[in-house]
């Protein structure tokens, strides 16, 4: 089967991007062969997966000098699945060709009008990707949503205004993320404790990555 490359995205740091990307790939890894390529300098995700005393269930990697996204889908194509934790600016290199190679786009955000506003620039950096990979499917991500919070009208008409679909599967505020990334573990090795955190992955790749 063909590999198949999810970006998780967004121009704005502090949005949750390597912690969706984290567990996103472990959650994948209970069906696929799957790898976490670590795109951002900082170096997040290696320093998450490494610090645990227990191994990460993912293999995480990093891609030493210039690369396209041709010759990352050739570097990984051992893999089933391929999460790509990108860095917090749409100008780098690594940001442009990971839109290139890959065939999701999800965009975590946080349910604020400010930070959604932010993240302008993505939908016509995707529309630009999509001139070379038609085929490429984005959506908005709601991260770190307060149980029982109502939408304010600014954030419903700030959703409306980014032109990109919002998945319906939304991750909830709750300690075992931040937990997991602490004990440099996903929340799928957490038991009980994991498991609410763990139901708001499933629901992502239920809904975008198994149909």
């Amino acid at each position: 089967m063909a590999t198949h490359v999810t970006a998780v995205i967004n121009q704005k740091g502090g949005a949750g991007k390597t912690t969706l990307a984290m567990n996103l790939a472990a959650g994948l890894a209970t069906r696929f062969n799957t790898v976490l390529v670590d795109l951002d300098p900082q170096g997040s995700a290696l320093q998450w997966a490494s610090q645990g005393t227990t191994p990460f269930p993912v293999p995480v990697k990093q891609i030493q000098g210039k690369w396209d996204a041709e010759g990352l889908r050739q570097s990984f194509r051992a893999f089933r699945h391929v999460v790509l934790d990108c860095p917090p600016s749409l100008e780098s290199h690594a940001s442009i060709q990971a839109l290139r190679a890959c065939d999701l786009a999800l965009i975590p955000v946080l349910p604020s009008p400010v930070d959604l506003w932010a993240s302008l620039r993505l939908p016509q950096e995707i529309d630009e990707a999509r001139r070379l990979r038609p085929q490429l499917k984005a959506y908005l991500v709601l991260n770190q949503m307060e149980p029982q919070s109502a939408f304010s009208a600014a954030m419903t008409e700030a959703l409306a205004d980014f032109g990109l679909p919002v998945l319906k599967s939304r991750i909830r505020r709750r300690a075992a993320f931040r937990n997991a990334a602490l004990d440099g573990v996903s929340v799928y090795q957490m038991g009980g404790r994991g498991s609410p955190a763990m139901a708001d992955i499933e629901a992502i790749i239920k809904e975008v990555l198994t149909k």
